[in-house]
């Protein structure tokens, strides 16, 4: 866990009063004197640019951490329903939560998206990276080295959360044959150089520009970290390349997927958790798992407080104090009885209201994200299963590579072995649903995969299901930013 200090964090972030992508800098650039370093002296030494990336990951925790995005993609999939309310007003209801109330029912709205927030912080956060990367050359108390792994860094970032709004605000990159349906602005340069009105890119431009970028900082990291802390708590060559690997995979280059997940793989120095410890090493309350490749770790203060963790939404601590989102029916039902991932949910009793009575009713925590957990960003079981389906989508699939990689990740769970090769696809769908259920991927999978929603047990939305292709498979993009930028068009059907 990295040892931020707070009051250092706020007060870079209020640096960077930048209310986001397209909209007016004047307020920031216009600082009464003496009230603001301005951006020129605070990025103009090391220490200052330091500072600054040190923010930007905190910005990035905060932002993949909040309950709209981490929530996403197994709320959407169907992995995830909701436990009872424990406000007085409305105690034992099920309801659904106001801040992903229009996006849980496919049907959320331009003009108050409910995740309009997201939208902003993301850019902002690439604003902060854009300013990282055109300050950083001119420092004169930096080596070459130092220099290159800030830029390194920062353009991971950048990438990383360019991918991330493609992912919620563009259709799969497979939508149109040729990747020519919208994709999102790729937003290359800070606020500081004027005003722009960039329009968005296709899909296919979207994806050129987010796989440049990380190849680009691929070329420039060095072997030492310029900040202090963990080394899994920030971008370094190889998880970026774990990155890289996912991209590929969603572009469904699947040579290129293969042969960077199997570089991972093989040169990570890291290894798959094995069976006696795999239960344990997910239960420790402020550690990541052991094969962790990036975990975006929660700040800490000097005093050890820590301001939240992903423990808000699906923890459990008592009866009347615990998070809103627990594993669905749908989930459980694919692990076989001797599966031991099927102890990675904790099993709780919650008085429940049913027609008008309160009923007990077991609800399943994961044991994922107790205690004080971070986010996990990439972890190794994921690049085995980008290699299997890459390997599947191969000009001459390699099915007993896919078959291989698929039983390495059931053997450790103790479930039942491939004996053959039929249906991979599938089986390798499902087999990333239950190893990565709760880390963000199943509605995401479902849309590269052409696949339709399905949500059964727990689904109180008017909308349970969804059919492949939907337009409703993407977010709207908020109405503000539409109305300040007349290049921005919005995704259809909003």
């Amino acid at each position: 866990m990295k040892n931020f200090n707070n009051k250092t964090l706020i007060s870079f972030s209020v640096l960077f009063i930048l209310i986001g992508l397209l909209q007016s800098c004047s307020d920031f650039l216009e600082q009464e004197p003496g009230t603001q370093v301005s951006i020129t002296e605070q990025l103009g030494t090391k220490q200052g640019v330091m500072t600054a990336l040190n923010g930007l990951y905190s910005d990035v925790e905060v932002n993949v951490r909040g309950e709209r995005f981490a929530v996403y993609a197994d709320l959407q999939g169907g992995n995830i329903k909701f436990t009872p309310s424990t406000t007085s007003s409305s105690l034992g209801q099920i309801n659904i939560p106001t801040n992903i109330a229009n996006v849980y029912s496919f049907d959320d709205q331009s003009d108050a998206s409910n995740y309009a927030i997201f939208y902003s912080e993301s850019y902002d956060i690439i604003n902060q990276a854009n300013l990282i990367l055109e300050f950083t050359d001119a420092l004169t108390d930096a080596t070459q080295e130092e220099k290159n792994q800030l830029k390194a860094e920062a353009l991971s970032i950048r990438a990383y959360t360019h991918f991330l709004l493609s992912e919620v605000y563009s259709q799969n990159y497979g939508y149109t044959s040729d990747a020519s349906h919208k994709g999102i602005v790729y937003n290359t340069q800070s606020i500081t150089k004027g005003i722009q009105y960039p329009a968005r890119e296709t899909a296919a431009n979207t994806y050129s520009l987010i796989i440049k970028d990380i190849t680009d900082a691929l070329s420039l990291y060095s072997d030492n970290l310029v900040l202090s802390g963990p080394v899994y708590s920030f971008f370094n060559k190889t998880n970026t390349k774990a990155l890289l690997a996912r991209v590929y995979l969603s572009k469904k280059d699947y040579k290129n997927a293969y042969e960077t997940a199997n570089d991972v793989i093989t040169n990570s120095g890291v290894s798959l958790v094995n069976s006696a410890n795999y239960i344990s090493e997910w239960e420790k309350p402020d550690l990541p798992i052991s094969e962790i490749l990036l975990e975006f770790s929660i700040p800490k203060g000097n005093d050890g407080t820590v301001g939240g963790s992903l423990s808000t939404f699906f923890g459990y601590t008592s009866s009347t104090v615990y998070g809103r989102y627990v594993a669905s029916q749908d989930l459980l039902d694919l692990y076989e009885t001797n599966d031991i991932r099927k102890q990675l949910f904790l099993t709780q009793s919650i008085s429940t209201l049913i027609d008008s009575k309160k009923d007990p009713r077991n609800y399943y925590f994961t044991k994922k994200f107790q205690g004080n957990p971070g986010y996990v960003a990439f972890r190794l079981s994921e690049q085995y299963l980008i290699r299997a389906e890459a390997a599947l989508g191969l000009d001459n699939p390699n099915l007993e590579q896919a078959k291989s990689d698929i039983n390495t990740i059931r053997a450790r769970a103790n479930a039942t072995l491939l004996n053959d090769t039929n249906n991979l696809a599938e089986v390798v769908f499902l087999e990333r649903r239950k190893e990565l259920c709760f880390e963000g991927h199943l509605f995401f999978d479902i849309a590269r995969n052409h696949k339709s929603v399905s949500r059964n047990d727990g689904c109180i939305s008017l909308s349970c299901n969804m059919t492949y292709p939907s337009l409703k498979f993407v977010l709207p993009i908020p109405r503000a930013n539409l109305n300040v930028n007349p290049n921005l068009e919005k995704n259809e059907s909003y």
